[in-house]
Formats: structure tokens, C-alpha cells, sequence
């Protein structure tokens, strides 16, 4: 029986690892697995949140291969090491090997993963709406008459 879904399948993804190669740093982080649209990823680099060599850049920018590359995903931020480029999107092993976490952005989110941890929302003592007592109190504290 023939597997019907082979032929839709892309098993040989082009990874280029020359020196020379290079790519737009909006389709890398989607291709990477970043983001997972490259709408969601041009927005992060219009934003700030994604750096090429401790600079600012835009979508277009060309992304090459050895460029140390700073992601800011929800406050994670991630330093990466561009091994390879890759202009499809393919599954998660294969967008692994298309970069190399930095020991530098490993200490970066494990400092933030602890904060996350040890971190306490304000509110979360805090059951739906205020009591009246309760707001009188919040009124008294703040200085409101």
C-alpha cells in the first residue's frame, strides 16, 4: 500500500554552511523554529527584540553564518551562534542544527527561569472583585478620599 503522504513530504532540506551564504533574519528565525510565522518574526525585529551582533536591525537584514544572534521571546533571552541557513521551514531536529546556543544566553535564561520561579504576582493573594472593606482599605493606603 502506497503511503499517500510521501509525496508532500520534503525529506532533503538545503542547509548552506558557506561562509558566504546569506538570508534574511526574518525567514532564519522562522526557518529556525523561533517564531512560528514569519509575520510573528519580522514584528520581533521591528520591535528590538531580535539583535545581530549586539545591533539593532531590520527584517531585511541578512542574517550569515558565524553571526552571534540575540532573541528576546517573552523576556527569554535567547544567544545563538548561526550555523547554517536554511530558506524552508522543516521539522524540529532538522531547524536544531541550523544554530548553537551560547553559554552566554544559557546563563541569560537560566537567571531568568530561576526569577520566574522565586517571582510572586502581586494579585495572587487577591479573589475576584474587592469587598467593600477591602477597598476602603486600598483607598486608605493609596491617600484617595
Amino acid at each position: 500500500m502506497p503511503d499517500t503522504f510521501s509525496k508532500h513530504r520534503r525529506t532533503n532540506y538545503k542547509i548552506s554552511t558557506e561562509p558566504g551564504a546569506r538570508l534574511r533574519i526574518d525567514k532564519w528565525l522562522w526557518a529556525a523554529r523561533f517564531f512560528k510565522t514569519r509575520s510573528l518574526a519580522s514584528d520581533a525585529v521591528e520591535k528590538g527584540r531580535v539583535k545581530i551582533g549586539g545591533a539593532n536591525v531590520k527584517p531585511s537584514k541578512d542574517v550569515r553564518v558565524g553571526d552571534i544572534v540575540e532573541i528576546d521571546i517573552e523576556r527569554i533571552v535567547w544567544q545563538v551562534k548561526v550555523l547554517g541557513l536554511c530558506d524552508v521551514r522543516g521539522p524540529a531536529p532538522v531547524a536544531q542544527t541550523l544554530y548553537a546556543k551560547t553559554e552566554d544566553g544559557r546563563a541569560k535564561r537560566m537567571a531568568e527561569v530561576e526569577r520566574r520561579k522565586t517571582f510572586r504576582e502581586p494579585a495572587a493573594g487577591l479573589q475576584g472583585r474587592p469587598t467593600k472593606r477591602d477597598r476602603r482599605t486600598i483607598d486608605k493606603l493609596s491617600g484617595s478620599d
